[in-house]
């Protein structure tokens, strides 16, 4: 299979193939294939992997969370501290996407690979200028110790046929100061969740070959150890409580197995956990337990969902592939689905068991025109998910039941200056609602009971 003939497909099946009513988030598709020929998925995982690898992988985020916390009453949400209401249209800030962490925003635009915000106020701390030009959809990944992680383009200069030359930086910068600490050329064009992810005391990054894992001094971006694994072989990554972990399998149509393997975050030292049957894909952890999915059968619609403990036992339970749903999310053990007629529904990924179905509360756009909805946010807190429409529309139903506690609207319907790069997002800094489209970015407190 070419290159071209798995982006292809890859696309059609990002669109079309959905996992319990969950499909994989629209903007992961450009993501995942990046038309300028330069960031190739199938050099991230294998061409043999590459359709199933993003289709789970965008199903289950596993997060925190608990029975505790689904019993627990809607509480009013909490104005924080020095916190007002606020909006920014600048251009070039935030056009492909915010990461918030504390009391800041990371976001990178058309302008800048990175630019801090001040989630109380809105106002701009500091900025990193974009290296060439600022059209992909990546953004800040991680934020440690004072540092934040994120890519930036290697090389501003042109090849001879006048395209510039390819190439994707990993950079370091410093939270406070916005000064660059250090860049490490990646193995590939490619910015996935894959290409890099913090564990126990260093950044694991897909450098500096296609099939090496490097951990590197999260201080300095010198190489602490790698770990190589053959040409013929894919290997798909995740962590653990910190710690790494592989699966791994021939990189063929149908593997006939997949070998799971924890890496030491300290030294590299690899440890086979157990080998999986057929092709298994990482699809999330979620506390002391690691998820992985696997199609049981060739031409079955049947995954099988495998869960790890980090003293390694392991359970399954299967899945069946369904039509597709505008947008979902999962925290702990529920996964929070909404289909394109406005319907709301949570799942329990301990029971199976649907917890409660009920009306979004927001108007849904034509299926045609958008591939998705913002990926809803739960406050724990306070007991409710929040839901945005591309037109502002936002609202609040209780966790327990899928009541409607409360609705709203934020002035987002039109983007602001700069080019969208992706559909919507809703964040939350503690119980504030920040929602953002393009380059116009809105921060607003719900009025739970209004």
């Amino acid at each position: 299979m070419t290159t071209e003939q798995v982006e292809e497909k890859v696309r059609q099946t990002l669109h079309a193939v959905d996992l319990d009513r969950v499909r994989a988030p629209g903007d992961l598709v450009e993501k995942v294939v990046r038309r300028r020929g330069r960031r190739r998925f199938s050099q991230a995982a294998g061409a043999a992997v590459a359709v199933v690898a993003i289709t789970v992988g965008a199903a289950f985020g596993f997060g925190g969370g608990g029975a505790a916390e689904q019993d627990r009453p809607v509480r009013p949400a909490v104005s924080p501290e020095g916190w007002k209401p606020w909006q920014s249209d600048t251009p070039g800030v935030s056009e492909r996407g915010c990461l918030v962490d504390g009391s800041a925003l990371y976001c990178s635009g058309s302008k800048y690979d990175v630019a801090k915000l001040d989630a109380k106020t809105g106002e701009r701390l500091w900025t990193v200028k974009v290296n060439r030009e600022g059209d992909g959809i990546d953004h800040p990944f991680a934020v440690r110790d004072g540092v934040v992680y994120a890519y930036r383009n290697h090389t501003g200069e042109k090849a001879p046929n006048a395209d510039y030359v390819g190439g994707t930086d990993l950079m370091a910068v410093d939270a406070d100061t916005g000064v660059l600490l250090w860049k490490v050329e990646m193995s590939q064009d490619n910015r996935t969740d894959q290409a890099a992810m913090l564990i126990d005391g260093a950044v694991l990054a897909n450098t500096p070959t296609l099939h090496t894992m490097s951990a590197l001094d999260p201080l300095t971006g010198k190489e602490k150890w790698r770990h190589t694994w053959d040409e013929n072989i894919a290997c798909q990554r995740a962590v653990l409580s910190g710690v790494p972990y592989l699966a791994c399998m021939r990189d063929v149509e149908e593997p006939d197995g997949t070998d799971v393997f924890r890496l030491d975050p300290a030294t590299g030292r690899a440890e086979k956990v157990m080998t999986l049957p057929g092709m298994q894909q990482f699809a999330g952890a979620s506390g002391d337990r690691l998820f992985l999915l696997g199609v049981k059968a060739s031409g079955s619609k049947d995954l099988q969902l495998t869960t790890i403990s980090g003293s390694g036992e392991r359970t399954s339970r299967a899945y069946r592939l369904k039509e597709g749903s505008a947008v979902s999310d999962v925290l702990g053990d529920r996964l929070i689905s909404v289909s394109w007629e406005g319907e709301a529904s949570a799942y329990s990924l301990t029971t199976g068991k649907t917890l409660w179905t009920a009306p979004v509360g927001v108007k849904m756009p034509d299926e045609a025109t958008a591939p998705e909805i913002a990926s809803p946010v739960v406050s724990e807190r306070q007991g409710i998910v929040y839901f945005l429409s591309p037109t502002g529309e936002l609202s609040g139903l209780d966790l327990r039941t899928g009541e409607q506690v409360w609705r709203g609207h934020v002035d987002i319907s039109e983007p602001g200056p700069g080019p969208s790069l992706g559909v919507p997002q809703l964040l939350l800094y503690e119980d504030v609602l920040v929602a953002r489209d393009g380059s116009r970015i809105v921060s607003l407190l719900p009025r739970i009971g209004d």
